[in-house]
């Protein structure tokens, strides 16, 4: 009986072995943060000075900000029974549009909430950005800094590159490298999409959505009107007060504030709208349930 049981004692052996490698796989990509590399010029010294002093002279209120090289006003309004939050900004330089990661690091699951990332990094206004954590491909370049170069799997939707100048273009992963994108004066990159309005028309329509999403959702989106003079909107969505709205929904928003360019950024769970030291609207993770998700970076408006 003996000589019996040792094939089965090896196959036994060998199951829990491919058992505990599948299971470690599936932790390493989805659960176990791994820092790869520290980003170093996020929340410097010098810019938490400047924020500082420039919160010294500001004009605050409850719905806008005003310091004199940034203004944001906050509006709030119903959109097919969605609520819809839209924050207009002007800037004397592009420099105060920013991209931050998560816990200063890029890496596999390394996210914090966007409420925590912006005030590490003492960010006037923020959303939630491209979630790059959640893909194994696709660009990541963030502050000039190229983080990630393998071309991600869908190349349809197109990235959007912010230049040094605070200019918006959208471009595909499949026409260039990210080493040239930088060298062409990339200074952040978003990989999320679509885009919802190029050359100031709508450029979805009512069938397009992000892979298998519903139509109505929570949404994420930011736009460029003019020389550094922006629009970034967030909708609630999936509850009983607010609907969600359809990517064309969207980009109907945007297009009404005379957007020339603008880039649906992740939405879902992820859509969070951070200003003046507090959450503003009210993120829907697992369902209903009001709270925010942990995201891998932002995009702020800051020092």
């Amino acid at each position: 009986m003996k000589v019996f049981k040792k094939p089965y004692l090896y196959a036994s052996v060998l199951g829990l072995l491919l058992t505990s490698s599948f299971t470690y796989s599936m932790l390493k990509t989805f659960v176990l943060a791994e820092t790869i590399s520290t980003v170093s010029n996020t929340g410097s010294i010098s810019n938490t000075a400047a924020a500082s002093q420039a919160a010294k002279n500001a004009q605050v209120t409850d719905t806008s900000y005003s310091d004199g090289n940034i203004s944001v006003t906050l509006t709030e309004k119903t959109v097919n029974e969605t609520q819809v939050y839209v924050a207009d900004i002007t800037l004397s330089s592009s420099d105060y549009l920013k991209t931050a990661l998560a816990q200063n690091s890029y890496g596999t699951n390394v996210t914090a909430k966007t409420s925590v990332t912006a005030a590490e990094n003492n960010a006037i206004l923020a959303v939630n950005g491209d979630y790059y954590g959640a893909n194994s491909s696709g660009y990541v370049i963030r502050n000039g800094v190229v983080y990630r170069d393998s071309v991600r799997e869908d190349t349809s939707n197109g990235d959007l590159a912010i230049y040094k100048d605070g200019s918006f273009k959208i471009i595909y992963e499949d026409q260039v490298s990210a080493d040239q994108l930088v060298q062409d004066g990339v200074v952040n990159l978003l990989a999320f999409g679509p885009s919802l309005v190029e050359n100031g028309e709508i450029s979805v329509d009512t069938n397009t959505e992000v892979g298998q999403a519903m139509s109505s959702n929570p949404r994420t989106a930011i736009g460029i009107i003019d020389e550094n003079h922006y629009i970034i909107v967030v909708s609630d969505g999936r509850t009983s007060e607010s609907k969600g709205l359809s990517l064309y929904q969207m980009a109907e928003v945007m297009k009404s504030y005379g957007v020339k360019t603008a880039y649906n950024l992740d939405g879902g769970g992820s859509s969070t709208l951070y200003f003046n030291g507090q959450v503003i609207n009210k993120p829907t993770t697992g369902g209903s349930k009001i709270s925010e998700r942990a995201v891998s970076d932002i995009v702020y408006i800051g020092y």
